[in-house]
């Protein structure tokens, strides 16, 4: 699979994501904050989160399926990534225990694969 192609699996994976917080913000942010993902306060952020990912995704789909144009995507999309890294280390004495381990690994992985995305394409 070419980087192209990876750009955009991984794109269309984030897109699901954040389509998933959009919908059921309870379900899938209760899987990384708890039992504030189940208020209204908890979902307000949940839901803010969510289209953040599926605008990002679908613009790194459609930048992707380009010549060029999807480095601005990448690096928007590594500094939200690290932004919930940060966030999630910050406040790993607050999280429920499985969620720290799960929510870094996958930011950590979305912000390296970005990195590689970034230097291999345009």
């Amino acid at each position: 699979m070419d980087a192209r192609t990876i750009a955009r699996v991984h794109s269309l994976g984030r897109v699901a994501l954040g389509a998933g917080l959009v919908v059921a913000p309870g379900l899938v942010a209760g899987t990384w904050v708890g039992a504030p993902a189940d208020r209204p306060g908890g979902q307000v952020i949940a839901v803010a989160m969510g289209a953040r990912d599926v605008g990002l995704g679908l613009g790194m789909f459609h930048a992707a399926g380009r010549p060029r144009g999807v480095r601005p995507w990448l690096r928007a999309a590594i500094l939200a990534d690290a932004a919930d890294l940060v966030a999630t280390v910050r406040a790993r004495d607050d999280l429920p225990p499985f969620a720290v381990p799960l929510v870094a690994g996958m930011a950590a992985g979305s912000v390296a694969l970005g990195a590689w995305l970034h230097t291999a394409l345009d």
